[in-house]
């Protein structure tokens, strides 16, 4: 899947291409074409420098907790549930530990510790795996809940929405949070539906409803509470609980005389032998991706949209809006900049600024996670993971476009 999906990424860019150069009578395609391919190589590995840093603290981090016997506890207490999801799991396996801290560090927008920990489940689900280059389904599951973006506190678009002078940043945290959800759950069904999963087991469904019952509570609380308030919890809440887990870590080590420092050495150790393996996987998959860009390929698509929208005599005003759904899937800071461009463009409480806002917080870099998590264990053969990952995103866009229509038009 990856071989075809990296090659049409190329063809259909030549494509574009020549509809530019041929019928547009703009020679300089290719140009930018070129320009791109280096400009990707370059910022790929811009991403490793800042990969190592990350990847070499977090699993030093890890390394103390795994030592100390967190992870394996968190395994125990998951384990009647990912049993059932994740049948080929041994109960009680580390990887189970370390998905949960995973899907914990992504629900609180912890972006930069929750890649490490993911990488590191990878690498755990990877020693069961019985052919190396295929992913197995519990990679494929991990993997698509991963890129579903279910994010309850998302810190990074209020500071967008702040810094382009938005009154109330946090304007759009409910339409995040119910798209997040729905892109969360179609992830979910159609990873069930591919593997066969039995979700109406008593165990899947009580952990489901309980986990619904808390969203839903959170909600509630949070609801009622002003925008400058909630605000000020999203911010407290998500750095209390990143240093909280730092401190838990160190101080359930040393209380076990875990080596604390010579444990994170050895852990900082294997994030940077990780780390080093993933740049070709990089430079491959964003190389692709700066070309499709180049080539004008998804602004042909944006207009096609918008024409038939138009036509239908449906409102158009969510096709603005559309750049940020298109690209997200292929590079998270060519997103964020048409996020930013948009607000600049047509304020960051215009209809299109709310929802590119919604967008980006209740969708994921598909593309750059399936390289980077599949990458770093040498999987070539995706399966059904690509599919399932997009069908969450396309969820994930439909809900926000008509939760912003409910809550802003």
């Amino acid at each position: 899947m990856l071989n075809i999906l990296w090659l049409g990424f190329f063809l259909v860019a030549a494509a574009a291409g020549l509809f530019q150069w041929l019928a547009l009578g703009d020679p300089a395609v290719f140009s930018r074409l070129i320009a791109s391919l280096f400009d990707m190589a370059d910022l790929s590995v811009k991403l490793m420098l800042l990969l190592f840093g990350t990847l070499t603290l977090w699993m030093g981090f890890l390394r103390i907790a795994e030592s100390a016997g967190l992870v394996q506890g968190l395994a125990r207490l998951l384990g009647p549930l990912f049993r059932r999801l994740m049948p080929e799991v041994p109960a009680g396996h580390p990887a189970l530990g370390l998905m949960t801290l995973n899907f914990a560090a992504n629900a609180l927008g912890l972006d930069n510790a929750a890649t490490p920990i993911g990488l590191r489940a990878m690498h755990a689900l990877q020693d069961l795996n019985p052919e190396p280059r295929t992913a197995t389904n519990a990679q494929i599951l991990f993997l698509v809940l991963n890129s579903s973006s279910l994010t309850l506190l998302p810190v990074s678009i209020f500071m967008y929405r702040a810094q382009q002078g938005a009154p109330d940043p946090t304007l759009v945290f409910l339409p995040i949070l119910l798209a997040t959800s729905a892109s969360t759950l179609a992830g979910l069904l159609s990873v069930a539906f591919m593997q066969r999963l039995r979700l109406r087991d008593p165990v899947v469904l009580a952990w489901l409803g309980g986990g619904a019952l808390l969203l839903g509570g959170f909600m509630a609380v949070l609801a009622s509470l002003s925008a400058g308030a909630v605000a000020a919890l999203s911010s407290l809440l998500g750095n209390l609980v990143l240093f909280g887990v730092i401190i838990a870590f160190l101080a359930v080590g040393a209380w076990k005389r875990i080596p604390v420092y010579e444990s994170f050495i050895e852990g900082a150790r294997d994030g940077f032998d990780v780390c080093k393996n993933l740049l070709p996987y990089l430079v491959a998959m964003l190389c692709a991706i700066g070309v499709l860009r180049a080539s004008g390929a998804l602004d042909m698509v944006l207009d096609a949209i918008r024409w038939t929208v138009h036509g239908m005599g449906l409102d158009t005003r969510f096709v603005d809006a559309l750049p940020t759904a298109l690209v997200k899937p292929f590079s998270g800071s060519a997103a964020r900049a048409l996020l930013i461009e948009t607000m600049q463009h047509s304020g960051p409480d215009s209809f299109a600024s709310l929802l590119a806002a919604t967008v980006q917080g209740s969708t994921e870099t598909t593309f750059y996670v399936l390289a980077v998590y599949f990458g770093a264990v040498g999987i070539q053969r995706a399966r059904h993971a690509v599919g399932c990952a997009l069908l969450a995103d396309l969820a994930g866009v439909l809900a926000s476009i008509g939760v912003c229509y409910w809550f802003f038009a």
